[in-house]
């Protein structure tokens, strides 16, 4: 069964990558370090930590972005009884 965040689409964990595609022909792409998911289940907004200037901000990310998992998803632990 997915979880809120996946069934929406966008989702993310700490230590994951998000990647801002340029809008431009020849303007670079911008990543940011996520360091926390705020929303339900690792839903935006994610508090991220831009890679080429250092500052941290709130971001609610557009359609022109993606989440890079750099973190291996975790396996609901089953209960031995």
């Amino acid at each position: 069964m997915l979880d809120t965040a996946d069934r929406r689409g966008l989702w993310a964990r700490p230590g994951d990558r998000l990647v801002i595609r340029g809008h431009h022909i020849g303007e670079h792409e911008r990543d940011a370090e996520i360091l926390a998911a705020r929303g339900a289940d690792g839903a935006p907004p994610f508090l991220v930590r831009w890679s080429d200037t250092g500052d941290e901000a709130l971001l609610y990310p557009g359609s022109d972005a993606y989440v890079d998992h750099t973190v291996a998803p975790r396996r609901k632990s089953r209960r031995r009884t």
